[in-house]
C-alpha cells in the first residue's frame, strides 16, 4: 500500500474512497479501526474550526468602514492613489479559503498563488530581518493585520515609531482596558483567583506579579520590589489591597507556593478575612514531594550519580557529540517545570536509553577521547556499566 499516513489511517478505519479498506478482523484491527476512526474525525473538525476561526477574523476587520460618509476616499503614499469610492462599499475581500472565490471574481488560480507567494515573500524578509519568532504567523492578530492590508490596497503608509509609542500604543491601550471590563462580570459571577509569582528579571530587579484569574482568561499586574524584603507583612498588605480592588466578595482564594513568608502572610489573612481560602500552588508541592523522595537515602546516591554523569558529558563538547551520535540526536537532560521534576525526567530519560548508553561507552569512539580518560570521564564510565545504577533507575521511576 503506498501512501502517507493519513491514508493508512483511511485504509484501517474503513473511510474514503482513496484506500482499500483493511480486511483484518483481529480484536487490535478493530481496535486500530475506532482510534484511527476518531483521529480522522478530530482531524475533520480541527480544519473546519481553523476555517470556521479564520472567517470569523476576517469577518472582524472591515476598514472600508472608516470614511464611508465621504464619496471618495483617497490613500496617500503611492504614485497611482487608490481611490474607494461609493460602489467599494458593495464589494467583499476576496477569501482563498473559498474555491467560489476564484470563480466569482474570475481570478486565475496560478496567478494568485503566485502573488500570494510574493507577498509572502515580503513578510518572511521582515520577519527573518528582525528576528520575528516564527509562530508569531498563527498569532490572531497577525491574521487580522494581513486581512486589513489586503483591504485597504497599495498605497498604505506604515505607522511610525513615534504612532507606535504614542497614539496607537493609547489607543490599544484603551480597548485592553474595555476587554478588561468584560471580565468584571465573570468575577461577580462566578469568582476568581489571586495568585502571587516574585522573579527577577535580566537587571537583577525584584518583581512582585499578581495575577487574577478567572473563566475568561488571567489579568497581571506586576510591582518593583527590590527596595523592601519579601516578608510576610509585605505580601499580606500586596494581596489585601488586591482583594481590596476586586472586591472582597469576587475572590475565593489566594494561591502562592509553600514558602514560610507566604505562610505567615496567610496567617495574617485568616485572621483579617476568614472567609478566603488560601491554597498552597499544586506545582510546587509536587516539587517538594519530589524533593523528599530525592533526599531519601536509598535514592540520593544514585541520582547524584546521574548528576555527575549528565554534568560531565554536557559540559565537553566532543563528549556531548559523542552521546548524540548513539542516541540518534535525542537528548538525555529533559528540562521540567521544576528542578526536582527535572531530575526524575532526567532519570527517565536515562532508563529509556539505557541500551544506547551502555553501549557508548563500550565503544571505541568513547574510548579515543581523551575527556572520558580523566578521573571524571572514568566515573561517568563507571557509572553506566553498574548494574546496581541501573537497578535503582528502575525503582526509582517505577
Amino acid at each position: 500500500m503506498r501512501g502517507g499516513i493519513y491514508r493508512l489511517k483511511e485504509h484501517l478505519a474503513h473511510v474514503g474512497k482513496n484506500v482499500k479498506k483493511c480486511t483484518s478482523a483481529t480484536p487490535q484491527a478493530l481496535e486500530a479501526k475506532d482510534k484511527c476512526k476518531k483521529a480522522i474525525e478530530a482531524a475533520k473538525r480541527k480544519r473546519e474550526e481553523k476555517t470556521v476561526r479564520e472567517l470569523e477574523l476576517r469577518e472582524e476587520v472591515n476598514v472600508s468602514r472608516v470614511g464611508e460618509e465621504s464619496e471618495e476616499v483617497t490613500c496617500v503614499g503611492s504614485s497611482q492613489p487608490h481611490k474607494l469610492g461609493p460602489i467599494d462599499k458593495w464589494t467583499r475581500a476576496i477569501d482563498p479559503t473559498k474555491a467560489d472565490s476564484f470563480k466569482q471574481q474570475q481570478l486565475n488560480k496560478e496567478l494568485w498563488k503566485e502573488r500570494e507567494h510574493e507577498v509572502h515573500k515580503f513578510i518572511a524578509r521582515w520577519a527573518y530581518n528582525h528576528g520575528i519568532p516564527f509562530n508569531a504567523c498563527d498569532n490572531d492578530e497577525f491574521k487580522q493585520m494581513c486581512e486589513a492590508i489586503g483591504q485597504f490596497g497599495p498605497g498604505l503608509t506604515p505607522p511610525t515609531q513615534d504612532a507606535f509609542r504614542g497614539s496607537l500604543l493609547e489607543e490599544e491601550y484603551e480597548r485592553t482596558m474595555c476587554l478588561l471590563q468584560e471580565r468584571e462580570a465573570e468575577k461577580m459571577k462566578n469568582g476568581c483567583s489571586i495568585m502571587t509569582d516574585a522573579w527577577s528579571d535580566r537587571k537583577r530587579r525584584s518583581i512582585m506579579n499578581i495575577c487574577t484569574n478567572c473563566a475568561d482568561g488571567t489579568s497581571i499586574s506586576s510591582k518593583e520590589m527590590s527596595d523592601v524584603s519579601h516578608t510576610s507583612e509585605v505580601i499580606f498588605e500586596l494581596v489585601d489591597k488586591a482583594i481590596e480592588d476586586i472586591g472582597e466578595e469576587n475572590v475565593v482564594q489566594v494561591v502562592t507556593d509553600n514558602a514560610s513568608n507566604n505562610m505567615g502572610a496567610k496567617k495574617l489573612l485568616l485572621e483579617k478575612r476568614p472567609q478566603i481560602f488560601w491554597t498552597s500552588c499544586a506545582a510546587h508541592t509536587i516539587n517538594l514531594m519530589l524533593q523528599g523522595i530525592g533526599n531519601l537515602p536509598r535514592f540520593r546516591k544514585v541520582i547524584d550519580q546521574a548528576k555527575s554523569f549528565t554534568i560531565f558529558v554536557y559540559g565537553h563538547t566532543r563528549t556531548l557529540e559523542c552521546l548524540r551520535y548513539f542516541t540518534e540526536g535525542k537528548e538525555l537532560v529533559r528540562p521540567g517545570v521544576t528542578r526536582f521534576a527535572s531530575y526524575f525526567l532526567t532519570l527517565n530519560g536515562m532508563q529509556e536509553k539505557k541500551d544506547q548508553l551502555r553501549k557508548m561507552v563500550v565503544h571505541s569512539r568513547w574510548d579515543s577521547l581523551k575527556d572520558v580518560k580523566s578521573k571524571k570521564g572514568k566515573e561517568a564510565t563507571t557509572t553506566i556499566l553498574s548494574p546496581t545504577f541501573w537497578n535503582s533507575i528502575k525503582e526509582l521511576c517505577a
